[in-house]
């Protein structure tokens, strides 16, 4: 199997071994799940369904970001309690992700079970000389890291840019340098407060994941990915605090799916131009939408429009009424699916086949596309 690896920024041999420990980064659950976040975990699902037919394990851990910014905003908003919205928010995208058939995920850790392991984390970073404390908060130093920005590869200018739109308050007097991010940090008086030895507050966004995938899956992941929007300063981050706290490589190979558009913006809850899946599956058979989803080649960007359903709602027909089985296709979606997870292509060739009456059922399954 060959993928893209955004850190090496080539198309390259992914050969873990029998047991594949991959992680996602999921949803802040405070709004229904959008067709971006969709496309991002059903790339991540073919791409599992893929490895076990190769005769894999995998171990795929994706968390829950229910200690973070926007989720207090919207229950602020709300007059809720922030933990009952993550949960109700929770189970629909759950439900969500069911009905298009992704595959159960090994654990779905929520960031708020992690203190203990977040706090341990920190103490890990402070002993190795690669944080400070200063103003009540705890930050990463990125100048103690010599690699800060070999994954995403940007500018010291790029990332600063990206860091202010991206949640990283860069004009933070407290900090030595404005790329330094927080691990800890004081809450708002109607925010979560946990005690530490550097005062009272809450854990900042990156840490979360770095303690999880920690606890959940150990040292060195063979796969980690998210969207295209993570890699900086999300991903990036979380590298440098997680390899500064053991000392081992954090990640072998890092995947990132590209964003979607609507109306010439990317779709995203900021900005609100959000297609939800809940509210296609009112009108299209789950299958349908998926189908719409992998149509698209994961690290290519695309954008919605009003043909999507309806051609592959066509699609999905053409292929319900061809059931039987074909080990050639199969074949062949196997080896397109090799080829950096070429889900169009191997979408065509089932295409190709139902038009000649051949039967499409086993290859249709390898995609996640269960028939009738």
């Amino acid at each position: 199997m060959q993928l893209y690896d955004t850190a090496r920024r080539a198309i390259v041999a992914f050969e873990p071994n029998d047991n594949v420990l991959m992680y996602t980064c999921g949803i802040t659950p405070y709004d229904a799940t959008h067709l971006g976040h969709a496309a991002t975990f059903i790339a991540y699902d073919v791409l599992q369904r893929r490895l076990i037919d190769m005769g894999h394990t995998v171990r795929c851990v994706r968390n829950v970001t229910d200690v973070d910014d926007p989720l207090f905003e919207k229950a602020r908003e709300l007059g809720v309690h922030y933990l009952d919205l993550a949960a109700g928010e929770e189970a629909r995208f759950e439900r969500d992700m069911e009905a298009l058939n992704a595959l159960p995920i090994a654990a779905t850790p929520r960031a708020s079970s992690a203190i203990p392991d977040i706090r341990g984390f920190i103490g890990m970073v402070l002993d190795r000389g690669f944080a400070y404390e200063s103003g009540g908060s705890v930050y990463f130093d990125v100048s103690k890291f010599g690699s800060f920005g070999s994954l995403s590869h940007y500018s010291e200018d790029e990332m600063l840019v990206l860091a202010k739109e991206r949640g990283g308050n860069i004009d933070d007097p407290n900090k030595r340098s404005p790329l330094d991010f927080v691990l800890w940090h004081p809450s708002a008086a109607d925010e979560p407060s946990w005690d530490t030895m550097w005062g009272p507050g809450r854990p900042g966004w990156h840490i979360e994941c770095s303690a999880l995938a920690l606890r959940e899956l150990g040292t060195t992941i063979d796969l980690h990915g998210g969207g295209a929007d993570l890699i900086f300063p999300h991903h990036e981050c979380e590298r440098a605090q997680s390899e500064a706290a053991t000392g081992q490589p954090f990640v072998k190979h890092w995947m990132h799916t590209a964003l979607i558009h609507m109306d010439g913006e990317k779709m995203s809850k900021s900005l609100g131009n959000l297609v939800f899946i809940d509210q296609l599956r009112e009108t299209w058979d789950p299958r349908s939408i998926r189908l719409a989803i992998i149509e698209h080649h994961y690290r290519t960007e695309w954008s919605w429009d009003d043909e999507l359903m309806p051609r592959n709602g066509a699609r999905f027909a053409a292929w319900n009424e061809r059931a039987g089985s074909n080990p050639d296709l199969l074949d062949e979606v196997r080896r397109r699916l090799d080829d950096d997870l070429d889900t169009p292509g191997a979408i065509a060739a089932i295409d190709e086949a139902a038009r000649a009456g051949a039967g499409v059922r086993e290859a249709a399954a390898l995609l996640g596309v269960d028939l009738d």
